[in-house]
């Protein structure tokens, strides 16, 4: 009689753990926010991936974000998802300072703050791709390899960037110049950096504006799904393809076509739709209180895994993938 007893104590436990997390998270609402609203990369990617998790984990979700990348933008949204009493925001931030005085004061209000994509200077955890040094130094390497390898490589190579004033690609430009330093690099002539704004036609714009300004040009990097489709575009068009190639961050689907004509040799990124999935389990741990966001704590990332706190609230998703004509047509987002 005491073994049936026990038993059904634990079976009783088992099944009130399985329903802990939609238990925890019931009349609770999370509000999703990306830099710009109509990009391939958040719509059909870091959307669907917020919504498998809080649909996991119970939690309504409300997404929205601005029609161009704009903090001000961001800053009504923001507030007006805080009039409507919800528990967490997680944003990828179009500037690292101009969010401040929202998201403190949402802190202050006990709602918890989550950046993911591109981090802000206020909030608890950041949900970040990969190591930010790896991003930017690769971004160099595969230049560099696509031209010949190191100590051959040579030519004029530009950046074709997203905003001046976001942080993920500024952070990412600044670990370029490090590796760019390397004397293997000493024959690839950086000329310089161009914004598109995550814009397509302004990026496709300004990949024309490099091709007249540096008529030697052999590169373009762009550390941004929307500048490096852009700017392989524009190459193609012009018939520059086998003078100028072009690498960067970008989606397998939209730049799968480039790679096999050989504009892109290859390009690298992460899986865009784990990114956003581990932020809203982040954002979940901070909420039922499993961590408090010390360096050193872990926490449960739904199929993901368990991940670690990092140094100043950073939780890494992984290494970032390298895509070549010999892979690319392994992977499907």
């Amino acid at each position: 009689m005491k073994k049936i007893f026990l038993l059904s104590v634990m079976v009783l436990a088992l099944l009130l753990s399985a329903c802990a997390p939609k238990e925890e998270a019931a009349g609770k609402s999370m509000f999703f926010i990306a830099k710009v609203a109509g990009i391939p990369y958040f719509e059909q990617n870091s959307y669907p991936g917020a919504q498998e998790a809080a649909d996991e984990l119970g939690y309504e979700l409300i997404i929205n974000s601005p029609d161009t990348p704009d903090a001000a933008k961001q800053i009504e949204l923001i507030e007006s998802a805080m009039a409507q009493g919800v528990s967490a925001i997680l944003v990828s931030a179009d500037d690292y300072e101009a969010l401040c005085p929202t998201l403190n004061a949402a802190m202050d209000d006990g709602i918890v703050v989550v950046s993911w994509d591109s981090d802000t200077a206020c909030r608890q955890l950041f949900q970040n791709q990969a190591s930010t040094e790896m991003i930017g130094r690769i971004n160099v390497m595969m230049m560099c390899d696509i031209l010949g390898g190191p100590d051959v490589c040579e030519g004029q190579v530009a950046i074709l960037s997203a905003a001046a004033t976001m942080t993920n690609q500024n952070s990412w430009i600044e670990w370029m110049m490090e590796e760019w330093k390397d004397p293997k690099y000493s024959k690839m002539e950086f000329v310089g950096t161009v914004y598109g704004d995550d814009v397509d036609q302004k990026s496709y714009d300004e990949a024309l504006g490099l091709f007249k300004s540096y008529p030697d040009l052999v590169g373009i990097i762009s550390p941004t799904s929307v500048g490096v489709a852009a700017s392989a575009r524009a190459v193609e068009d012009e018939g520059l393809q086998d003078q100028i190639k072009v690498t960067g961050l970008g989606l397998p689907n939209e730049l799968r076509a480039y790679v096999k004509s050989g504009t892109m040799p290859q390009f690298a990124l992460w899986v865009p739709l784990d990114q956003a999935y581990l932020s809203i389990f982040m954002a979940h741990a901070l909420l039922t209180g499993e961590i408090k966001g010390e360096e050193g704590e872990t926490f449960d990332g739904g199929r993901l895994g368990t991940f670690t706190v990092g140094a100043d609230g950073e939780v890494l998703l992984g290494d970032p993938q390298v895509f070549d004509a010999d892979n690319i047509d392994d992977f499907d987002f």
